[in-house]
């Protein structure tokens, strides 16, 4: 994730009223500030991709997507994070202009210095978010997208897809192709 931008803890309230003010972005996990690095072409393109899709949901939808600029609260894990793509329903998100609380569906993409963080700690944090059901992760080296579902028994499950298959968003009821999530992303990325 990176080194620790600041070393004495601080608290939310806080590190919101800094953050503002900065012109880079930080994640807050557990009093703790981390500056973020920039992210690669693919990261980004693959971003858009899920984004896009997403935003075709047909128009009255009280569903808003947001891509990496919007930062999400989770106050269950004292965390703040800038999702790749996620995806709030809520009233109280509709109210909050810079930061979201009630993400249903939240989507990373992975990269090889992320990766290990958005599967294990980030996704511990997210699933402590009430309203999240389901945590998308796109493995863009390998070219598939897995998906963490959340159950009625509040149990979460992995639904994993191989290449070529698409990525089904239950949550949000949308369906994204391979084709769509891989868009504009070479199908050899060590070619010249």
């Amino acid at each position: 994730m990176g080194h620790a931008a600041e070393q004495v803890p601080i608290t939310a309230d806080r590190f919101i009223a800094w953050d503002a003010t900065q012109s880079s972005r930080h994640a807050f996990v557990a009093g703790e500030i981390f500056a973020m690095a920039g992210a690669e072409d693919l990261h980004v393109t693959v971003a858009l991709n899920v984004a896009f899709a997403l935003r075709q949901q047909p128009a009255g939808s009280p569903c808003r997507v947001f891509m990496s600029d919007m930062k999400l609260r989770i106050a269950a894990a004292d965390c703040d994070f800038y999702p790749d793509v996620m995806v709030t329903c809520g009233s109280a998100d509709r109210r909050s202009p810079n930061i979201k609380s009630e993400a249903k569906l939240v989507v990373e993409a992975l990269s090889g210095s992320t990766a290990a963080f958005d599967r294990g700690d980030k996704f511990a944090a997210y699933r402590q978010l009430l309203t999240l059901e389901e945590n998308g992760v796109v493995d863009i080296d390998c070219r598939r997208a897995d998906l963490y579902r959340t159950g009625s028994d509040g149990l979460w499950v992995l639904h994993p897809s191989e290449a070529g298959q698409s990525m089904v968003l239950a949550s949000v009821a949308v369906e994204i192709s391979a084709a769509q999530l891989l868009a504009e992303i070479d199908t050899d990325p060590f070619e010249g």
